[in-house]
């Protein structure tokens, strides 16, 4: 973590400091990124959001999904966003954890479009800057962009030209990261849960913030799509539940519909 270095930061003048964001907590427990940070001292606040989560959005959680190390994952994310972006006419973030899962993704959707005549523009990161790509997707106005990383915070799309975000995976960190496998063998040396401490808040983090690219203001209106079957067959699935805000939630695809019916 940064908290050795911040720490020096933090003592090297007396002054206030303030750290304001939406997915700071997990579940309104800040106890992740004060350890991370090194704020052991510090005061929190958790304020519920304005927006009318309940009234503005839906999140849906597709049934049958397999197990998203299967090697037909891919093919199932896109089979199971492809009514959901036809319901919704476009205006989707599509946003995969891994370049590799985005160019699959990119690819089967680009080829299902052809078949069932969908002429929605189809955009991929990477094509060109994510500025020039999010302008395009905001004047077309019916665009579905298919991204990774660089698309899960720090953009802005408001009103009916983003009506839907699809995760394909709860965002992991991947395990192979040299880094990551370092502070988890220096977790679990200390006694700690480094899943539970680390690896699940640091994915329920990413998530929210991913998440966060639907609903921006109190007029948007959109629906939520997480592919990844763990959000409810793992039993920490629940937490991530509740961390997220609270959109209404079925595993119907008729719902989805409806929602879009009355648009």
């Amino acid at each position: 973590s940064v908290a050795d270095g911040f720490s020096k930061q933090l003592n090297a003048q007396p002054r206030a400091w303030i750290f304001t964001s939406a997915t700071l907590a997990v579940k309104s427990d800040f106890s992740h990124y004060i350890a991370q940070m090194g704020l052991h001292a510090a005061e929190t606040g958790f304020w519920e959001s304005p927006f009318d989560y309940g009234n503005q959005a839906l999140l849906y959680a597709p049934p049958n999904m397999p197990d998203p190390n299967n090697s037909a994952y891919a093919a199932a994310v896109a089979a199971v966003s492809l009514p959901v972006i036809q319901a919704s006419l476009g205006r989707a973030f599509v946003l995969c954890t891994s370049l590799k899962a985005m160019r699959e993704v990119h690819a089967l959707l680009k080829d299902a479009f052809a078949t069932a005549g969908m002429e929605y523009p189809l955009l991929m990161q990477g094509e060109s800057t994510r500025t020039e790509l999010l302008d395009r997707f905001r004047t077309h106005g019916n665009a579905v962009l298919v991204g990774s990383q660089s698309f899960w915070e720090g953009v802005d799309v408001r009103g009916e030209a983003l009506s839907v975000v699809i995760i394909d995976k709860l965002p992991f960190a991947p395990p192979d990261d040299p880094v990551l496998s370092a502070r988890i063998d220096k977790m679990n040396q200390e006694g700690k849960n480094a899943f539970m401490e680390y690896q699940l808040p640091y994915s329920v983090i990413t998530l929210k913030q991913g998440a966060g690219r639907l609903i921006r203001d109190e007029t948007d209106r959109g629906v939520l799509v997480i592919c990844d079957p763990r959000l409810i067959t793992k039993p920490y699935g629940k937490r991530i539940w509740q961390s997220l805000p609270p959109f209404r939630r079925t595993k119907e695809l008729a719902d989805v519909e409806a929602f879009f019916t009355f648009d």
